[in-house]
């Protein structure tokens, strides 16, 4: 069942590999639409707020641009995504073929 179990983890991080090669420009935050007089919602603008490198920082995003920074907002967040299962699969790849040595050793 471990061999098994390897061999599907390894399938999987290969898959994640080649989904992060085909990957488009992306970039951290979150989008928001603010306003100079928000009880009257006048005066909007987008701004994007990151952070990075422990420095948060905000920048102000023009209209055209919005469509474009949201799919590369949504690009990051799968990004992270697929960081995270690699990692984790990572783990149990690891633990698994520790496991396997383990019992073949023993016998």
């Amino acid at each position: 069942m471990s061999q098994k179990r390897t061999q599907q983890i390894e399938r999987r991080i290969a898959r994640i590999k080649e989904e992060l090669q085909t990957m488009e420009p992306m970039r951290p935050g979150s989008l928001t639409r603010q306003y100079k007089d928000p009880a009257n919602r006048v005066g909007g603008y987008w701004q994007i707020s990151y952070t990075r490198q422990m420095k948060s920082r905000t920048d102000y995003v023009r209209r055209e641009w919005v469509t474009a920074v949201r799919k590369q907002i949504a690009t990051h967040k799968r990004f992270k995504r697929l960081i995270d299962q690699w990692v984790d699969l990572g783990i149990e790849h690891s633990q698994l073929n520790m496991r396997i040595a383990k019992t073949e050793g023993a016998k």
